[in-house]
Order: structure tokens, then sequence, then C-alpha cells
């Protein structure tokens, strides 16, 4: 049974490891200037990190099914930590764009904890699993937050990679003193264990489901985050990149509620659960169409949506965690991979639908998704009904 001790450790993990792929994003114009190059130049470090991310995604977080993952863990965590004392030291341009790729391989750590979770859990997966993601969207988040002050206050941008190798190299101590060895459950070859990732969708209807669902909401997810920066730096509200990013204390706020909401999901019938909280989202877009230059339509409307995605996020999580604990990394890895497809035509889509209509435009969308995300539910719903009558 997994303990009080190895939740938090675990969380951390996962919100310390994923935070590194997005230090660089409110920093970049402060690279530019110290490398003395242009904004777009520089603009591709982001990138990179992602690419990374989605490389390690598919091609790392798997092998949590085929090896120890306290080694891997061990492993990536080392790799982690020596790609950031590189981003600590480094002046070189297309340095910076290799160790960013890097960083962001190995910083699939976070998606190696998160199934290992579930295996430790027992009953509880919501509960539990809702707690270790609470910690990868904090360090989501709060990332931009911390690299900006970090970066104030070393007086340069190294300082928030070298503060980072310092934590990676923390949660390296903590996950070899109070995370335990795990016997892998897939036996064959490296290749056969990437086409098993696929084949999970495949094999279980209920993870394709989820997938969709979680590929339109996250894509909403994105596509709101994004577009909010957009709509907060005009009349009447004007804010600045630093007071826009307040909003994300906002968003911590409800990511603090994932393992209540994850308890939650452990006693009641999933598929209610994911409607009242689409329906929390609905409402949460409506109020900003409707009051659009309310700044308190805007805070109320971002602790719904957030609330509400996370609770359709743990609730999915949960689920497919039930489907075969010998094959969860490769189902994580199939799940996690359409999410963050979703996130980023959420994010085109959203950015599209600002240039070429504004806010009433990028409302329709969030709004039409919704509904899609709702209809995703009902179909899954009714489909795994009928199948269980035949």
């Amino acid at each position: 049974m997994i303990s009080p001790k190895q939740i938090y450790v675990m969380s951390a993990v996962a919100g310390i490891n994923v935070a590194t792929i997005y230090y660089n994003q409110p920093i970049l114009n402060t690279i530019a200037q110290d490398l003395h190059v242009s904004a777009l130049a520089v603009g591709n470090l982001p990138t990179f990190s992602q690419i990374g991310y989605g490389l390690g995604l598919f091609f790392v977080s798997p092998l949590g099914d085929k090896m120890d993952r306290k080694k891997l863990l061990l492993i990536s965590h080392l790799l982690l930590a020596l790609s950031l004392v590189g981003l600590g030291i480094v002046e070189n341009l297309y340095a910076l764009y290799a160790l960013s790729l890097l960083t962001g391989l190995f910083a699939v750590s976070a998606q190696i904890v998160i199934p290992m979770a579930a295996a430790m859990s027992g009953k509880d997966k919501g509960r539990v699993v809702g707690s270790i993601f609470s910690g990868l969207l904090t360090g989501i988040l709060l990332a931009r937050t911390l690299s900006g002050y970090v970066t104030e206050w070393f007086g340069n941008w190294h300082g928030i990679f070298a503060l980072s190798s310092v934590l990676v190299f923390a949660c390296m101590v903590g996950i070899a003193k109070t995370l335990p060895s795990i016997e892998p459950h897939f036996s064959q070859s490296y290749g056969s264990l990437l086409a098993s990732c696929v084949y999970q969708l495949k094999r279980f209807a209920l993870l394709r489901a989820n997938a969709l669902l979680i590929t339109v909401l996250f894509g909403v997810f994105c596509s709101f985050w994004t577009t909010l920066t957009f709509k907060l730096s005009l009349a009447p509200f004007n804010f600045n990149s630093d007071v826009i990013g307040l909003f994300g204390i906002l968003a911590v706020a409800g990511a603090l509620l994932a393992p209540y909401i994850g308890k939650i999901a452990d006693k009641i019938n999933p598929t209610f659960t994911k409607i009242l909280s689409i329906a929390m989202i609905v409402v949460s877009i409506i109020l900003m169409k409707v009051f659009e230059d309310s700044l308190a339509a805007f805070i109320i409307a971002t602790l719904l949506l957030d609330i509400g995605f996370q609770a359709v996020q743990i609730n999915n999580l949960a689920q497919i965690y039930t489907l075969d604990e010998k094959a969860h990394s490769r189902i994580n890895t199939a799940y996690m991979s359409s999410m963050f497809l979703g996130g980023a035509l959420g994010t085109a889509i959203g950015v599209y639908c600002w240039e070429h209509g504004g806010w009433a435009l990028v409302s329709l969308q969030l709004l039409s998704l919704s509904v899609i995300a709702l209809a995703i539910i009902l179909y899954s719903a009714l489909d795994s009904k009928r199948t269980k009558t035949l």
C-alpha cells in the first residue's frame, strides 16, 4: 500500500520535472538580449523543449513496463539534472537548442510516476492519482512565475536552471530513499513495447473513449490559457504580463483540489461526475462570453474551468489504470500522447480564432469543443451499456 510520504515524493517529482520544460518561456527576451540574437531565434527554445517531451513520452515512458521503474526514474533524473546544469552554464544558442531538447526528453519522469503510483495505490486510485496530478499541474502553472522571479533575483537567466538542477538532484534522493523497486511485466523487445502502446487503444474501448475525450478537453484548456493572455492585455483590463501571470495562481488553487476530486471519483459514478464537470466548463465559458468586461467573471470562470477539467482528467486516469496493471506505462503513453496532441491542436485553433474573430469566436470555439466532449461522454456511456446488455 502506498504511504503518504511516497505520495508526497511522487507529487514533488511530477511537478519539479514537468516544470523544467516551461522555465524558458517567460525569460526568452532576457536570453535573446544576453546572447544578442533575435526574438525569433530564441523563440525556438520552447519548441525544442516540447518536442523533447513528446519524444520522451513515446520512447521513454513506456519503459516503465519493461524495467524497474525506480531504476528508470533515477537514470532519467540524473540525465535531466545534467541537462539543466548545461543550461545553467552554456552561452551558445545551438547548445541551448540541444539541451532544451534533452531537458524535455528526460523531464518525462512525470509520466513514469503517475502509472507507478496507480500500481501502488490499490483501491484508492482516484485519490492517489489526483494527488500526483495535482503536483504535476502545480509545476506547470507555477513554473513561469518562479522562473521570472528567480531570474530577477539572480540577475541573469542561468539561475533558474541551476536551481532546477538542485531540485532534480533532491528528487533523486527522495526516490532512492522512499520508492520501492517494482518488477517489470513486459519481457519482449523494445520495438514490441512501442507497438504495444498503440495496441492498447485497439484493445480497450474505454481507453479510446477517454483518450478522445481528453484530446478535446485539453484542447479547450490550452486554447483558453493561450487566448486569455491576449484578452486580458487589451481594454478594459490592459494587464501586464506579471498581472496576467497571477491567473496561474487561481489554477493552482484548483489543482490543490485534485486529491479531493480523486477521492470523490473513487465513490461516485464516473459518467455522472464527467457530465457535471463539463457543465461547469460550459458555465465558465458562458460567463466569460456574457460578462467579457468583468474581472470577477473571468476569475470565477477560470476556477470553474480548471476544476471541471481536472475532475474529468482524474476520473479518466482512475478508470484507465484499472484496465491492465501489467500495462500501466503503455496505457499511460497512449492516453497522454492523445492529450498533448489535443493541447497542441487546441492552442493552434484558439490563436486562429482570436486572429479572425476575437474573443467572440474564441468563446464559440471553446463552447463547441465542450459540447463535443459532452457528446463523447454520452456516446461512450450508451455504448458501454449496450455492450453489457449484449
